[in-house]
C-alpha cells in the first residue's frame, strides 16, 4: 500500500491527535501543584535531581571509557606482533584515556556550578 506524502502527515497528525485526546479532556482536573504528585514526581528538589541524572550519566561513561580501555589492552595482548592490531589498539586506548578526560572534566564542572549555584536563591 502506497501513501503519498500528504496521507502520511495526515495518518500521522491524525494518530498524534487520538493519542493527545484523553489528555485534553483531563486537562481541567489538574492543576499545577497537584501534576507532580499525580505523575508520580514526588517534591523532591529539582536542581538535586538534575545533579543526580547528571552525576549517574557521566558515571556511565566513566564506566564505558574504562571498559574501552580494557578492550584496547585486551586488543594490544592478543595482536601477536602484527603491527595493524597493535596500532588499531592504540587508538582505542588514545582514544578511551581522551574520553575519560573529557568526562572527568565534565564531572567536575557540574560540580563546580552545583556548589557555585546552591546559595544563589538563598537571598531571594
Amino acid at each position: 500500500m502506497k501513501f503519498t506524502k500528504l496521507a502520511k502527515v495526515a495518518l500521522i497528525a491524525g494518530s498524534l491527535g487520538a493519542m493527545v485526546m484523553p489528555l485534553a479532556t483531563h486537562a481541567s482536573t489538574f492543576s499545577v501543584e497537584s501534576v507532580g504528585s499525580q505523575i508520580g514526581l514526588g517534591n523532591a528538589d529539582l536542581k538535586q535531581t538534575v545533579i543526580n541524572i547528571l552525576n549517574l550519566a557521566l558515571g556511565l561513561l566513566a564506566l564505558v571509557a574504562v571498559v574501552m580501555i580494557i578492550i584496547g589492552g585486551f586488543t594490544w595482548l592478543t595482536a601477536g606482533g602484527n603491527e595493524e592490531k597493535v596500532d588499531k589498539a592504540k587508538k582505542i586506548i588514545s582514544a578511551a584515556v581522551i574520553g575519560l578526560i573529557i568526562v572527568l572534566l565534565a564531572w567536575a564542572v557540574v560540580i563546580f556550578v552545583a556548589r557555585t549555584t546552591s546559595n544563589v536563591t538563598a537571598n531571594a
